[in-house]
């Protein structure tokens, strides 16, 4: 997984979750988040 990156087909499962949450936590910057709290996640086909 690269950094604040999902790749197309990847599950969004806890480990995921806690990995993103983790990363913002210590300081990590998501490319345009939908919701930067990642309480909702944008899914593009």
């Amino acid at each position: 997984m690269r950094p604040g990156a999902l790749l197309p087909g990847e599950r969004i499962n806890q480990p995921v979750l806690d990995y993103l949450i983790t990363g913002l936590d210590a300081g990590m910057t998501l490319p345009d988040p939908a919701d930067p709290s990642l309480e909702t996640i944008r899914v593009m086909e």
